[in-house]
């Protein structure tokens, strides 16, 4: 049976550059919006999470061929992308603090109820106080929604290690963060 290849199946060729950046395109089309969402939830900064979104595409890129094809092209780029914006957090020394406190002070009940959005204002406080791969962990379980099995998958890690670091991240937010 011949024909296109379905998108989710597609590795992006280690091919001539062309091929490559028409695959790229194909992804920029489909998930830049999901990819510029978490960007934007990650820097709180609509201009700076465009930029981010254009620097995951180019690292998209240049390593395309680190994609293996064992998730969909959707979980990589994520991956990539909340990578990318942890370290850029980081490397300004968790200048989203100043901005946090401004969004609380201003922000009306989003979605999801008063409840969810402590949850979320919580995680957003405690990320500074762990490990990156915890950070990472903690946004796909808590933000994203992932199962324990997905965030292990996502991370190469046991489901036992994820829940482990979950469970730490759980102790410094007390119960309202428990690992289900």
């Amino acid at each position: 049976m011949t024909g296109p290849t379905p998108l989710a199946l597609k590795v992006v060729p280690p091919r001539p550059n062309e091929d490559r950046r028409a695959v790229l395109r194909e992804l920029y089309v489909k998930y830049g919006g999901s990819v510029r969402e978490r960007c934007r939830y990650l820097l709180k900064d609509a201009s700076r999470a465009e930029d981010a979104m254009h620097d995951v595409f180019a690292r998209a890129l240049v390593h395309g061929e680190s994609f293996r094809a064992e998730a969909s092209p959707l979980t990589w780029l994520m991956k990539i992308a909340t990578h990318h914006c942890l370290n850029q957090l980081r490397s300004e020394g968790a200048a989203w603090r100043k901005w946090f406190a401004r969004d609380e002070a201003a922000r009306s009940e989003g979605h999801g109820g008063a409840e969810a959005m402590e949850t979320r204002d919580l995680v957003r406080k405690l990320l500074a106080r762990v490990d990156a791969e915890t950070q990472a962990a903690a946004i796909h379980y808590h933000v994203d929604g992932m199962t324990l099995e997905e965030v292990a998958a996502v991370l190469g890690r046991s489901v036992p290690t994820v829940r482990k670091r979950l469970e730490h991240f759980a102790e410094l937010g007390g119960e309202e963060l428990s690992v289900r």
